[in-house]
């Protein structure tokens, strides 16, 4: 049963069970479970955000006034993450795992018995049903574990006002005028900046994001163009890239594709372009998409045809001078 000694003594490292769940993390993955953690908050904060905005506990809770709420959370948790990682299902419809969780208690015992181990199991499988016809049998694994989850992107979107120079934020490949066209300029000058950023230092990595806007006009006219209901991170917004590939009419698998290829056929120098084409990502980001460019810490300087860029606060800048190469090429 649910015990407040027994939580206690679950963080008093010297006791036994604190001692056992540590050894159970060390064979199941401490990564692994942070992977799966992360991911099945992840998707609970995505339906509570479906379409409205709402807080978990006034969604599952008619009577509001409850402190039943983190027992209530457990078991919905518990639940996500056996269809998430047990039985490799992923969410078809947030709007319909909301629908069926409004005012879930009416539908699970809340009382004080329900923390048994067995009442427990039964509120649980009880969640599975409801939720299951919003489930499809599509393996999530490769967005569970991978690289940038939407926790981490909320992160490098917020650091990026402060750590100018590592990272770079674009709203996307198109312009924004009435043609939408690609915008071929703008994607050597994502190389110029991936060269820049590798340009930082040997121990400084660095990130551009796409599908992210810091400019208010450019989000007005996104919002007008291809009406889309941008994601606010700070002072940043996130506007995705899925609408530049319905605009374009074509898969993310080419949108994503049309990046690799523009940078594999670019003049930037190696290593650095090898290190950059095994590290571009995709993130899902609540339907709106963003893909991340990881420029990984470099050993030598950085060329891009066979000119040195650098990184003045958030600008990209060519070096031009012999003694702004120098300083640059003395970082290594």
């Amino acid at each position: 049963e649910r015990s407040k000694d027994v939580l206690d003594d679950l963080y008093d490292r010297s006791g036994d069970a604190a001692g056992r769940i540590q050894a159970a993390l060390n064979v199941y993955g401490i990564k692994k479970f942070s992977d799966e953690f992360y991911y099945c908050i992840e998707q609970i904060e995505q339906f509570c955000n479906d379409e409205s905005s709402e807080k978990l506990r006034n969604i599952i809770f008619e009577d509001r006034n409850t402190n039943a709420f983190p027992a209530v959370f457990t078991l919905i948790f518990i639940a996500f993450h056996e269809m998430f990682v047990k039985e490799k299902k992923s969410i078809s419809s947030y709007s319909g795992v909301k629908s069926v969780l409004t005012n879930l208690t009416r539908r699970i015992d809340t009382s004080r018995r329900a923390t048994a181990s067995d009442e427990r199991r039964k509120n649980i499988d009880t969640i599975k049903g409801i939720i299951s016809p919003h489930f499809v049998s599509a393996d999530p694994s490769k967005s569970i574990y991978s690289d940038h989850k939407t926790i981490d992107l909320d992160d490098y979107i917020k650091r990026s006002g402060m750590e100018l120079a590592n990272y770079e934020l674009k709203q996307g490949l198109l312009s924004l005028d009435g043609k939408r066209e690609l915008n071929v300029d703008l994607m050597d000058r994502i190389v110029e900046t991936i060269c820049a950023i590798a340009n930082n230092g040997p121990d400084r990595a660095g990130r551009v994001l796409l599908g992210v806007a810091d400019k208010p006009a450019d989000v007005t006219r996104i919002i007008s163009l291809d009406k889309i209901q941008p994601r606010t991170v700070g002072d940043r917004a996130v506007v995705g890239i899925v609408r530049e590939a319905v605009a374009m009419g074509i898969t993310l698998e080419d949108y994503h594709n049309k990046i690799r290829t523009h940078i594999a056929n670019s003049k930037l120098s190696e290593p650095l372009k090898s290190a950059v084409l095994s590290s571009i990502d995709y993130n899902a980001y609540y339907g709106l998409g963003v893909i991340v460019i990881s420029v990984p810490e470099q050993k030598e300087p950085s060329y891009f045809k066979d000119q040195i860029y650098w990184r003045n606060g958030d600008n990209t800048e060519l070096a031009k001078t012999p003694k702004q190469i120098a300083d640059i090429s003395r970082r290594f």
